[in-house]
């Protein structure tokens, strides 16, 4: 050994004592919560806003309404959009006051245990988590023929399955790079979609107008389709606008990844609401005013009319522009919904109260939630099969979304519930003080509302001469799912272990009999 040239030892002096080290606030609330940090959290407020962004994503949320808005109410459907987004702000002040006390991944499942208790959250969260596995198989579905359009190729029901279960690989892979490589292509996805959103939609409204005002308040009697009742066919055109208002819980989902999540989560999911909301308006409104004969779409004969208005207006050179700016819109789409669907289930196998939780619960070296992630999209992929009958898939769109509006309605409940109780008082950065229970109950009344209305039976939402279970698939699902989540809860006995787990804290009954932690009270 050369002693001559050791380093001498450090003063003591010169390391910093503990209490002077930076404190990690949201690892130390999410240690409140019962949980350790393991996810990377490395997302700021555009980085979650993204995310949200992207889920809403206001091409793919048009695309999903424009031409059956049309058919089934004229140009004069867009009104309901305005009255959609109104609803769902009515949500989010429910979900802000949330998101602010308690951040973290999963809302839905954890936000209802701390507010009613383990049985309510356990079936809560399995609603949610069903609406939003299916979700990532609907989106990837839809988008799969895009690509068939960019190459001018044939797309047969076999075809595009085939290409819908490669382009969700290709999102799984993607996602399990972790956060920060998310965030990086989401930010150029997003950058393209919400900058051709806004140009094609002032171009559409201030340049090529086809149309005046007065055609947003004719239905050109699409009203025929429902027994000549205009109030019938509005009310069928407020479900199919409700299909573009919701996603924003991604933000929530990736709450664990975001810093300062508390005050930053809560803008989020306001903004992408807000801009998201306003696009698909803008869009939807200059659509049908620049498009050449709003009559074919009302009587079936043109089934993509926005891409006729852009086509029509722009020149023939701008139909592939404008598949490429579809793509990107489904590609961030598919990617921030499976980012978001692993998430929540990695959050509620925390707890050990789903089958494989083992599994389900492993994060990578990159803390990307990849358990989670392989199993969804295993069964994403599983859930394409049904779609090689055409048919099948509107029955899981139809599924899909009233599950999504009877998620919300199952968190802004147990909000209600919890405030009426006296059990919960908002204690976060986010509090609407006496306003918070008014909101609350409007909320519930405007979710229950919407749920019902979109999980009902309309033959003219489904395809001419379609078979009854496809007419009542929301039902039909949600009972399938609702009973199957019950059955486990009986036999598999889920809440129990919701119950004794750290993150439950000292409260051993589904009624709250004290003021959840965390809260001002």
């Amino acid at each position: 050994m050369n002693h001559g040239t050791s380093r001498p030892p450090t003063p003591a002096a010169s390391v910093p004592p503990a209490s002077s080290r930076p404190v990690d606030h949201d690892a130390e609330q999410l240690g409140e919560l019962g949980y350790e940090q393991e996810l990377k959290r490395s997302l700021g407020v555009l980085g979650n806003l993204a995310i949200g962004f992207a889920t809403v994503s206001p091409v793919v949320g048009l695309y999903a309404v424009a031409q059956v808005g049309t058919t089934i109410a004229g140009p004069a459907w867009v009104w309901v959009l305005p009255i959609c987004l109104l609803g769902q702000a009515l949500l989010m002040c429910v979900y802000s006051e949330l998101a602010s006390q308690y951040p973290i991944a999963g809302g839905a499942y954890q936000w209802a245990r701390r507010l009613v208790g383990p049985t309510y959250a356990w079936l809560a969260g399995w609603v949610g988590m069903c609406a939003v596995v299916f979700a990532n198989t609907t989106i990837v579905y839809l988008g799969a023929p895009w690509f068939f359009a960019l190459f001018d190729a044939e797309p047969t029901p076999g075809r595009i399955v085939v290409v819908a279960a490669i382009f969700l690989m290709c999102c799984t892979a993607i996602n399990a790079f972790g956060i920060d490589v998310l965030r990086w292509v989401l930010a150029a996805g997003i950058a393209a979609e919400a900058l051709a959103s806004l140009g094609v939609g002032l171009a559409l409204l201030l340049v090529f107008r086809e149309n005046g005002f007065g055609i947003l308040t004719d239905t050109m009697g699409a009203e025929a389709l429902s027994g000549g009742s205009t109030f019938s066919a509005l009310p069928a055109a407020l479900a199919v606008g409700g299909w573009a208002f919701f996603g924003f819980d991604a933000c929530v989902s990736s709450s664990e990844e975001t810093k300062d999540a508390a005050r930053q989560v809560p803008k989020a999911i306001w903004w992408t609401l807000i801009s998201v909301g306003g696009l698909v308006v803008l869009n939807a409104v200059a659509a049908e005013l620049a498009h050449p004969d709003p009559a074919r779409v009302v009587a079936g004969e043109d089934l993509d009319p926005v891409t006729t208005a852009v086509v029509n207006s722009f020149g023939s050179w701008s139909a592939k522009p404008f598949v490429v700016v579809v793509i990107i819109a489904f590609i961030a789409c598919a990617l921030a919904s499976q980012a978001a669907a692993a998430r929540s289930v990695y959050s509620v196998s925390r707890d050990g109260v789903l089958p494989g939780s083992r599994a389900l619960r492993v994060v990578s070296q990159r803390q990307a939630p990849v358990g989670a992630l392989v199993i969804t999209a295993a069964i994403s992929c599983l859930a394409l099969l049904p779609a090689l009958n055409s048919a099948a898939i509107g029955s899981l769109i139809t599924f899909g979304s009233a599950a999504m509006y009877l998620q919300f309605l199952l968190i802004a409940l147990a909000a209600l519930i919890a405030r009426l109780r006296g059990t919960w008082t908002p204690g976060g950065l986010v509090r609407f003080g006496r306003w918070g229970t008014p909101l609350n109950v409007l909320a519930v009344a405007w979710l229950a509302f919407e749920f019902v209305n979109i999980a009902w039976p309309r033959k003219i939402l489904a395809p001419p001469g379609a078979p009854a279970y496809q007419v009542w698939a929301a039902v039909l699902g949600i009972v399938v799912v609702v009973a199957t989540g019950v059955l486990y809860l009986l036999f598999a006995r889920p809440q129990d272990k919701v119950r004794v787990s750290e993150s439950f804290g000292d409260r051993g009954a589904d009624t709250p009999t004290s003021v959840p932690q965390g809260s001002n009270a």
